[in-house]
């Protein structure tokens, strides 16, 4: 019989890419998914896996729903990525973004405590936990100081991941990952928002990109390198929490000089800075230290951010044409 697995927020990029890894492991995979007015399954499309994965509905703001899945599936592997991911919304939506982002993986761990506890949990922490950095590099043993109402959020997630594994010896284990991009990112984030910019005034479309602060910092890998780490995790025969990063950061301006490089053109140019797109508390600098992962998991990450930008150019040019 294949192994079972459970993904919350399926149809969202890391969903979509680590659907696509369990199937190519033999995984029968459910997807749990929110009834939404708007198409959600464009990733899965674009994956060519639509077909290949069974979707069961469900909202993670909504505990009964959540244990019917849990009992339907009996998964041998929960990954809770779904969440209200993205920081900007969650000034505007701080209550929405508590009882998704933060109540949902309670709502999941109950679920499995009272259901099915041999089933093994994995949590999608973040790197926006570490906020307002207390060192240089970040570790699994840095302080956490969360600088919005996700951060704060995630930071719930993951210490009721702890609490739950350490309470009722459930095999959760939290990856704390830092920013991984990929074509199939979300728009509203900054690296997709440049590349699809880049794209659009490659190809005449448009004529400025608008963006906030583009001197702070993040640790950017390939959202497709990270899923096999949230794999790894849950083959440990202990539970355990890991930074996944690429140890290395860039500025976003550094970021549109690649992108904008890619086509034959300078950022410069082009880019314009404007304040509605400063945040209320930002966070300057995130840089992950994957220590851990590398020697315990023998995780490391393959795509450097040349790569990862010129991929996402390449894909965006390629949608903008065909529009």
């Amino acid at each position: 019989m294949p192994r079972v697995a459970l993904v919350t927020g399926i149809t969202g990029q890391d969903g979509c890419y680590l659907a696509d890894f369990l199937l190519k492991k033999g995984y029968r995979v459910f997807g749990l998914v929110a009834r939404r007015s708007s198409d959600t399954f464009w990733r899965l499309r674009e994956m060519g896996i639509i077909d290949k994965v069974e979707l069961v509905h469900g909202d993670l703001a909504d505990g009964s729903s959540i244990s019917r899945a849990i009992q339907t599936t009996r998964p041998d592997e929960v990954y809770n990525l779904g969440a209200q991911s993205f920081v900007g919304t969650s000034w505007d939506q701080p209550v929405l973004t508590g009882q998704v982002t933060g109540l949902g993986v309670v709502h999941i761990l109950e679920a499995i405590r009272q259901f099915s506890p041999t089933t093994r949990f994995y949590q999608a922490s973040t790197s926006e936990m570490f906020g307002l950095i207390q060192t240089d590099k970040q570790n699994e043993r840095t302080p956490f100081y969360p600088r919005s109402p996700y951060g704060v959020a995630k930071l719930y997630g993951h210490w009721i991941t702890v609490n739950y594994r350490e309470s009722f010896k459930l095999h959760a284990s939290s990856g704390i990952l830092f920013n991984h991009e990929s074509p199939l990112r979300g728009i509203e984030f900054v690296t997709r928002k440049v590349t699809d910019g880049v794209a659009r005034i490659k190809l005449g479309k448009q004529k400025e990109l608008r963006l906030g602060n583009i001197d702070a910092k993040r640790d950017w890998g390939f959202a497709g390198d990270f899923v096999e780490a949230m794999w790894l995790m849950l083959q440990q025969e202990v539970p355990d929490d890991y930074v996944v990063a690429t140890g290395r950061t860039t500025t976003v301006r550094d970021m549109c000089k690649i992108a904008f490089k890619h086509v034959g053109l300078d950022y410069e140019e082009f880019v314009v800075i404007d304040p509605k797109f400063y945040r209320p508390a930002e966070v300057d600098v995130l840089l992950g230290d994957p220590t851990k992962a590398r020697d315990k998991l023998g995780w490391k990450p393959r795509t450097d951010l040349e790569q990862l930008i010129e991929m996402m150019v390449q894909a965006d040019l390629g949608r903008v044409e065909r529009e």
